[in-house]
């Protein structure tokens, strides 16, 4: 129908041609059908404006009397900027609670809210606008207040581009009978031993952990085993975030960094066993 309207007659195709090369799925006697139907909702008047062309209108009056109105978007020409508003109002149309008002006061209320995020007095030229058309201030607030809620829920729908971070957890104490399992972070370089020499307090320098474990009995293993088991999964993602960010020359000098640490550890005497690194950023 609308090629009918619109375009000459030797550019319009043969409903058979259409059909098949549209892949619709329909017969030619489905679509003349329902061309017959959509013709009555119409009284068969093909040349009823719509939504889109009252925003049209409006979008070309507020650029021709605002010049200003796409200077804080310069990137974006009047056709773009219109393209845009095209698609948030094929959004709303979707919308049942929007259907209630006309085609023009729906292009005003979405013209009337661009306005505002763009030039301070978007006001005079709404109430002219609003004039020209011959419309009722209350509907158009009203109408404004469901458009703008309507559109917020299709923005807050858009994926995101986020990054996430990995936060390891400061402390982790693990008890068991005779035994403690314990992760020690801190941003202070080399060790530090309390006074009686039997819980040793391991600072991590940067984001590399170091883990130590006291001599325990063997209910412990178990305990042990699975944290090893954690330790192993926490360094393939750290792994995985390495190759995002191409991080591998960081990494080497954090781990010779971390590999100086361990050389200054081995000049303490101290009855527990060297310290391993678990893993290195």
């Amino acid at each position: 129908l609308a090629a009918e309207t619109v375009e000459e007659d030797e550019r319009i195709p043969v409903l058979k041609v259409l059909a098949r090369d549209s892949f619709c799925g329909c017969s030619s006697s489905e679509i003349l059908r329902m061309e017959r139907i959509i013709l009555d909702k119409l009284n068969w008047d093909l040349h009823t404006a719509t939504p889109l062309d009252f925003l049209h209108i409006f979008h070309a009056i507020a650029v021709s009397a605002r010049p200003q109105l796409l200077f804080s978007l310069p990137k974006l020409s009047p056709s773009q900027h219109l393209s845009v508003l095209t698609k948030q109002l094929l959004h709303c149309m979707a919308c049942n609670q929007l259907l209630q008002f006309k085609g023009s006061m729906l292009a005003l209320a979405m013209v009337s809210l661009e306005m505002e995020k763009l030039i301070p007095d978007w006001l005079p030229l709404t109430i002219e606008l609003l004039q020209k058309a011959q419309m009722e201030s209350s509907q158009l607030i009203h109408c404004r207040e469901l458009v703008a809620h309507h559109l917020s829920t299709l923005q807050s729908s858009l994926p995101l581009n986020s990054v996430y971070v990995y936060r390891p957890l400061k402390h982790t104490l693990v008890t068991c009978d005779k035994g403690v399992f314990r992760l020690h972070p801190s941003s202070v370089p080399g060790p530090d031993f309390s006074k009686d020499n039997s819980k040793p307090e391991v600072p991590v320098r940067g984001t590399a952990a170091f883990y130590h474990h006291l001599p325990a009995a063997g209910g412990c293993k178990h305990t042990s085993a699975k944290r090893k088991v954690e330790e192993m999964e926490v360094d393939d993602f750290y792994d995985g975030i390495k190759r995002l960010y191409n991080e591998d020359n960081a990494s080497e000098n954090v781990g010779s960094v971390c590999g100086t640490d361990l050389s200054r550890q081995e000049g303490h005497p101290s009855p527990c066993p060297p310290l391993q690194p678990v893993s290195v950023m």
